[in-house]
């Protein structure tokens, strides 16, 4: 069964309580998501370390059931 937008957002939301995430299904096969985080824990990071973070939320998940994620990560200040 694929990995759902919810899922996703709960995954991200528990490694990440604080942060502000949208998913989407970009495709409608649920296997190819968009993603907006929004986290006080991006500050000072650079985009390739934001994205580590969140790849990491989503564990296996990003080998198995999620074949493409295009990720928007900001800080609250880059948000506003």
């Amino acid at each position: 069964m694929p990995i759902t937008a919810d899922a996703i957002r709960a995954r991200i939301l528990g490694a990440l309580p604080d942060a502000q995430v949208e998913v989407r299904d970009t495709t409608g096969g649920g296997d190819h998501y968009a993603a907006t985080v929004v986290s006080v824990a991006f500050s000072g990071l650079g985009p390739l370390d934001r994205h580590r973070l969140v790849y990491g939320a989503l564990g296996d998940a990003m080998h198995s059931d999620i074949h493409a994620l295009a990720l928007t990560t900001r800080s609250p200040d880059e948000a506003a």
